[in-house]
């Protein structure tokens, strides 16, 4: 008689390894995809061309994502949270100093730090998107999305700031999430450090003080 127990964990000991397999080949995809988005951009970038870099066959890369701007959505998302790891960017546990901070200041410069870790994984791959949505309709949703998403964020910020105390004279709760949208965006990292060549550790305390002088009545920290 077989041994069904056996043949059970047997199977499941398979399938996680098909599993894991299968996890491996997509970050394979994802992290070439991510090299040759950014250095030929997305209009000039196949399927085959992002498989040869992966070392995958083409239909392998289909199959993973289904068309390049699912696999581009993908890179930007892994970009914005680190991994492939199934946990919100405000969930991470280098995010949660946000939500920690019991002081409107505080809150601010977690926030800052936040923006910068996202901005220097991040900003190159923005880049590519806003501009694969200016000549790919297929993008131009992913784009809307991100730009959604960053306003989703900003908001939530700015709801937990105005919990610890007022905002600027005059400032209502829509116009300060338009400000921190602005100012929470990763193409400012780009511009700042990769293209005005400021060192990595002197863009937080510069973009603190811009959210800082944004939403309330304080001395701009200098």
């Amino acid at each position: 008689m077989a041994d069904v127990k056996g043949d059970k964990q047997t199977r499941q000991y398979s399938s996680a390894v098909r599993e894991e397999g299968a996890r491996r080949t997509r970050r394979a995809v994802v992290a070439a995809a991510t090299e040759v988005f950014t250095t030929r951009g997305y209009g000039a970038t196949s399927l085959a061309d992002i498989a040869a870099v992966a070392g995958v066959a083409r239909p392998t890369v289909f199959a993973a994502f289904g068309s390049k701007c699912a696999l581009l959505r993908e890179v930007v998302n892994q970009a914005l949270a680190g991994d492939d790891e199934p946990v919100p960017v405000a969930e991470r546990p280098w995010f949660q100093p946000v939500w920690r901070a019991t002081r409107q200041e505080a809150a601010l410069d977690a926030y800052a730090a936040a923006c910068t870790v996202i901005g220097a994984r991040a900003a190159r791959t923005f880049e590519t998107a806003r501009r694969a949505a200016g000549t790919a309709p297929d993008a131009a949703q992913l784009w809307e999305d991100v730009l959604a998403n960053r306003r989703t964020g900003a908001r939530s910020v700015v709801d937990h700031v105005a919990s610890l105390g007022p905002l600027r004279s005059g400032l209502s709760r829509e116009r300060a999430t338009d400000l921190l949208w602005l100012l929470n965006d990763p193409l400012h990292y780009d511009a700042l450090v990769h293209r005005c060549g400021w060192p990595h550790d002197e863009f937080t305390p510069w973009l603190a003080a811009q959210m800082r002088q944004a939403l309330l009545d304080v001395p701009v920290l200098r």
